[in-house]
């Protein structure tokens, strides 16, 4: 039980800053009559695809293989299979946005290869998350502050203070892909350059403060 008047605020704060890193998925298919064509083709393309990403070194943080999948392709009619088609997706989280859009574009130009993204994001552990979360309680105490000084008082000690939760909102390019093939003719991919999207970080607490008397004969400036 807290004795005296208690002022209850809001602390919020919303920062725009670039993004720490860029995913893209990256799927090669396949589709044969034989089945040991197909997964030859499959795993011969996706080997292509793994040395093309090597190329780029430290510029890749991170490669991960999302899904394999094989089937066999059957007439309406009944069981019968005509061909087997099979796909393997990889996720591919660059640091360099620099070659983004250089690799992006020779894994397009691969054999039956398709990309897609990229999707911008900031790190789980980035320091901007910190830094928004300690406006935030900053906020908080500004505000306190004001309303008290509104009422002739002033803060004398925080009661309580509670997260609402820190979000970051990625502002995301709009979806892309590409198919590969075809781009030889012209002496290889065409250039792409491509533009990282801020990501908005939002921070926020509830606080409470006790304050001394108010002076209500004070007069409220408007």
């Amino acid at each position: 039980m807290v004795d005296g008047p208690v002022v209850s605020v809001r602390g919020e704060v919303h920062r725009e800053v670039p993004p720490e890193l860029a995913r893209f998925s990256v799927t090669v298919t396949a589709r044969d009559k034989d089945r040991q064509a197909t997964l030859a083709r499959l795993a011969e393309r996706s080997e292509a695809v793994r040395r093309l990403i090597e190329e780029y070194g430290p510029a890749i943080e991170r490669r991960e293989t999302g899904q394999l999948w094989v089937r066999p392709e059957t007439k309406r009619s009944g069981e019968r299979v005509v061909a087997y088609h099979g796909t393997v997706s990889t996720t591919v989280t660059v640091v360099d946005f620099t070659v983004l859009g250089e690799l992006m574009m020779r894994l397009a130009d691969q054999d039956q290869t398709g990309v897609s993204g990229p999707w911008w994001e900031l790190r789980p552990d980035s320091p901007v998350h910190r830094q928004a979360r300690r406006a935030a309680i900053g906020d908080a105490v500004v505000r306190a502050r004001e309303y008290a000084e509104a009422l002739g008082a002033r803060v004398t000690a925080l009661l309580e203070i509670a997260d609402t939760g820190l979000s970051a909102q990625p502002m995301m390019m709009a979806r892309a892909a590409y198919g590969g093939g075809g781009a030889e003719q012209f002496g290889g991919p065409p250039q792409l350059d491509l533009d990282p999207q801020v990501q908005t970080v939002q921070a926020g607490v509830e606080a409470r403060f006790s304050i001394s008397e108010p002076d209500l004969d004070r007069p409220v400036e408007r």
